[in-house]
């Protein structure tokens, strides 16, 4: 089972990601033809003068400005369901589609090997968990193995900041 269907099997999931954020890829849903779901994509698209995507405009993030765990530590040995803590110094959380400066919402980055790019929106994946409501603290049901844990902020349209505000890397370890 994937990380988000345990997650929302057990209702562990909240977004809170509200009706300002950006699309999803084209996709055609129930009654939305795909010339529609293109132009909405096209809309919501920015090309550089070579047809290349180019970024987004990023929120400024405050010299000092950091984000950290709580709980769990670095190393740690934890039980599924594991309590995670997020921490925030020199900002302010809040939640997504709410545009404040030095302010922001946080994401949950799990065993991702690759960052995602720095001026998009954050997509939801299985890897990439957003706290759009704001939170600062989840349970996630985790399967018993070696996991890697990353905070990233990003602003009111999931864009990480300028410079990021990115954790360390933690590494820990749920035991069966």
């Amino acid at each position: 089972m994937s990380l988000v269907a345990g997650l929302v099997a057990g209702g562990m999931l909240v977004s809170g990601c509200s009706d300002r954020d950006p699309p999803e890829p084209p996709s055609t849903a129930p009654g939305e033809t795909a010339a529609h779901a293109e132009q909405t994509h096209a809309d919501h698209t920015h090309e550089d003068t070579r047809g290349e995507p180019a970024g987004l405009p990023r929120s400024t993030a405050p010299d000092g400005a950091r984000v950290f765990f709580i709980s769990p530590a670095d190393g740690d040995t934890v039980s599924s369901p594991v309590t995670i803590s997020f921490g925030l110094e020199g900002m302010e959380v809040v939640p997504a589609g709410e545009e404040q400066e030095n302010a922001g919402h946080h994401h949950l980055l799990i065993n991702l090997d690759e960052l995602p790019a720095m001026d998009f929106p954050l997509p939801a994946t299985d890897q990439i968990v957003h706290f759009g409501g704001g939170q600062t603290e989840t349970e996630l049901e985790l399967p018993p193995g070696t996991h890697t844990l990353q905070l990233l902020l990003g602003d009111h349209m999931h864009i990480p900041h300028d410079p990021p505000v990115l954790s360390d890397t933690i590494t820990i370890t749920v035991e069966e």
